[in-house]
């Protein structure tokens, strides 16, 4: 980082800063990753296709460039991924997905005033019971990295179960840098039962500096949650910059497993992408709620970040690039030909608009699978 670039703390203690969007999702639309392992060997393969999705993001108003590491631990690229060989023929493990992630992230940051930030995520490991000693090394692999490219902070993020959020934290501490935490849980809590509130309390006291919830349920639904987590952290005399990264399809009808337990997931969401008007709504919600590290994870789409830089203008006094090709409230639409159209360029029009999916006889709401299976189950043995 410059010496000019402003951290993340000192960032978040002057306002509100905007995340980036999915990659996971919109990558494997794009016929870059494969869906059902979803590793992040693009990364290597193509980094373009990368560096392309992060440019977009940062033209619409992220302000942090995080690195694709996601699932990229090696026992996860081992054992659930593809083994994939690069252009030489080796296989694409930790060391190459990571250093490649980071390098296109801070490429890209370099285009703007973003920062960068480094990730990681649960383990098969821990799933499959493996003691604390194995799964904190497989972290250790990818902090590593982080430190060495020399990225502005690091994140544990979609984390099932607070006990292996804790022992992600401890290892991201060994960085010297500055760690969020965000967990992929709703209202009822981890799988294990530990609630929202005391799952926020500990991702603080382990030491995180940013705590919150990322993916698996929806923006409105992450609220609740946030909510929950901000009572805990009050009463327990805590006070961490919240953060939520939240998925980009409304689904109000998931289980406690969030959207993976819906009968649409992965290859039929598409019907419950959110509007970019409630992506305006979500990020003007979560700054009243408190929430100052505002961005999305899967479904959540460059123009959903750019809606959430619009509905925070007044408080970031940011104006994106994008922003100058999309008017507010449809403003632009008074120059269309037709009389009807025009008469939709308006504030009142698109904030009380009940969209249709087109689909006459389609549900509006699923029955979630609901498995109800947890770390040390036998599905999760390797």
């Amino acid at each position: 980082m410059s010496a000019t670039k402003k951290g993340i703390l000192q960032r978040l203690a002057e306002g509100p800063v905007i995340g980036d969007g999915g990659f996971l999702f919109e990558l494997e639309k794009r016929g870059y990753i494969t869906a059902g392992p979803f590793t992040p060997e693009v990364v290597v393969e193509h980094p373009e296709a990368v560096k392309q999705l992060h440019r977009e993001f940062l033209r619409c108003g992220s302000d942090v460039m995080q690195a694709f590491t996601y699932y990229a631990t090696e026992d996860k690229l081992t054992h659930r991924g593809q083994n994939l060989l690069d252009k030489n023929g080796a296989v694409i493990g930790v060391k190459a997905v990571n250093e490649s992630a980071t390098k296109i992230a801070k490429e890209v940051a370099a285009e703007g005033d973003a920062l960068t930030l480094g990730s990681l995520s649960q383990t098969p490991s821990y799933l499959a019971g493996k003691p604390k000693a194995q799964v904190q090394n497989e972290y250790r692999n990818q902090v590593k990295v982080f430190v060495s490219a020399n990225l502005d902070f690091v994140l544990a993020e979609y984390f099932e179960h607070i006990e292996e959020m804790e022992w992600a934290i401890e290892v991201c501490k060994e960085s010297g840098k500055v760690v969020a935490a965000t967990m992929c849980i709703g209202p009822e809590g981890d799988m294990h039962g530990v609630s929202a509130e005391e799952c926020a309390v500990r991702m603080c006291r382990a030491g995180a500096s940013l705590v919150g919830v990322n993916c698996h349920f929806d923006p409105f639904v992450t609220l609740k949650t946030m909510a929950k987590m901000k009572e805990g952290l009050a009463a327990a005399g805590l006070s961490p910059y919240l953060m939520c990264q939240p998925i980009g399809y409304l689904s109000p009808d998931a289980g406690k497993q969030g959207h993976i337990d819906l009968p649409e997931f992965p290859f039929a969401l598409e019907p419950r992408i959110m509007t970019r008007f409630d992506a305006h709504r979500f990020a003007r919600e979560a700054f009243d709620l408190g929430i100052r590290y505002i961005g999305g994870c899967c479904g959540f789409q460059p123009y959903h970040i750019r809606a959430i830089a619009e509905a925070l203008r007044e408080e970031t006094g940011k104006y994106p690039e994008a922003c100058k090709k999309h008017m507010p409230w449809g403003e632009g639409l008074k120059k269309h030909t037709k009389p009807w159209i025009r008469a939709r360029a308006s504030k009142t029009y698109w904030e009380n608009l009940d969209p249709s999916t087109g689909r006459p006889f389609s549900r509006a709401m699923s029955k979630p699978d609901n498995w109800d299976v947890s770390q040390g189950d036998n599905h999760f043995k390797q």
